[in-house]
């Protein structure tokens, strides 16, 4: 009776904990969340497509969370009309649908352009028959090169996961942790404090880290200066605030990844996740869209002031899936207003665009399945 007692116990600590880290999928806007009136605006540079080789020595991949063409606009209104994103001149369209559903899910989607590979929704770097499959950042790891992942959510969540871990669900969190105790990755930087020290196990995964040869840090001013060795950056106990909580945390969190990655003279994969794009989908809210793409256009142009400088790096942005079914109402290229409005409080089966800036761009144009990305990305830095 006692043990039945302890199992039940923590099935719903499990079920509580999963629940918790989906709130978002519950917050729905305000009337005036549907109107972005403007705000900060950012300078948009312009970079040269010249590059060393044809085939990248390092590989940045962009995973913009809920996005697609409506979103892009949004925020290409929003910021008066242009964006660093406008020179990316390779364009493709990816299909989205998981294994089982139409709609994919994050984890399926994730996945699919992490191993190359269709899922089922909810499953985290497995196939359909919960067999492992393998990642573009193992490929990356087993040929030497540096790898890293970076996030506005959790670590553990789904997108991120999905490059480093395997497991059935997306809810397992505490799993999803362990997992990245199984890899070599350089760095890491994201939230999900919890889920490596707050565990059912007792087990402290942050000890372990570092006595793997990490170093751990919370804090976005210390973690912005680090340059080199393994880095655990974990940002928040659960996953990060909206932009105004958070601040500049994704354009440094990659920076320094970057700075971090560059040591290594065989060449990097960086996957960056700009994950609440989705979130402010899921809430309706226009405002919270705007913002997060604006968030996440100033990071690329971090990518590409390393890339034009480097010309040995290619850069890939895409989505998992759209969210919201967003439409665009109204909008003023003068003041940034975005009057926007959305179908659906989830995800729709709409094509995500496919975005490719670097040497091997020209790969990602036309129309593709989402599982051909990786394999594109594989082929350009692993040569299989």
């Amino acid at each position: 009776m006692k043990q039945r007692t302890i199992i039940l116990f923590f099935t719903l600590l499990t079920l509580f904990q999963a629940a918790a880290q989906e709130e978002y999928l519950n917050k729905k806007a305000e009337v005036n969340e549907k109107i972005y009136t403007g705000g900060i605006f950012h300078e948009v540079k312009s970079f040269p497509e010249k590059f060393r080789k044809k085939k990248p020595k390092n590989v940045i991949f962009f995973i913009v969370d809920g996005m697609s063409l409506p979103h892009l606009h949004a925020a290409m209104t929003a910021n008066k009309g242009s964006l660093y994103v406008e020179n990316f001149k390779k364009i493709g369209f990816a299909k989205t649908h998981s294994a089982n559903n139409y709609i994919t899910d994050s984890a399926a989607g994730g996945t699919a352009l992490s191993t190359g590979e269709k899922t089922n929704n909810g499953a985290i770097g497995v196939g359909p028959d919960k067999k492992p499959l393998k990642t573009i950042l193992e490929e990356a790891e087993d040929k030497g090169l540096a790898t890293g992942l970076v996030s506005t959510s959790a670590i553990t969540h789904a997108t991120p996961a999905s490059f480093i871990a395997h497991q059935p669900s997306r809810n397992m969190y505490e799993e999803i942790a362990d997992d990245f105790l199984k890899t070599d990755i350089d760095v890491f930087i994201g939230g999900g404090y919890k889920h490596f020290t707050q565990r059912k196990d007792g087990r402290d995964l942050t000890e372990e880290l570092k006595q793997k040869g990490y170093r751990v840090e919370q804090d976005m001013d210390v973690i912005q200066h680090i340059t080199s060795g393994k880095l655990a950056g974990l940002t928040a106990k659960d996953h990060n605030g909206r932009i105004k909580e958070r601040g500049d945390m994704l354009p440094l969190a990659t920076n320094t990844a970057i700075n971090i990655l560059i040591n290594n003279r065989k060449g990097f994969f960086l996957m960056v996740e700009a994950s609440q794009i989705d979130w402010g989908g899921h809430a309706g809210s226009t405002i919270y869209v705007a913002e997060e793409m604006l968030d996440f256009d100033r990071t690329v142009g971090v990518a590409l002031e390393f890339a034009a400088k480097n010309k040995q790096t290619l850069i890939v942005i895409t989505s998992d899936h759209e969210t919201g079914g967003m439409t665009i109402l109204n909008g003023d290229y003068k003041t940034g207003m975005v009057q926007g409005e959305f179908t659906t409080g989830g995800h729709t089966g709409l094509m995500v665009p496919v975005l490719a800036w670097g040497p091997g761009a020209e790969e990602f144009s036309g129309f593709m399945e989402n599982t051909e990305i990786k394999k594109k990305i594989s082929k350009l830095l692993i040569g299989k």
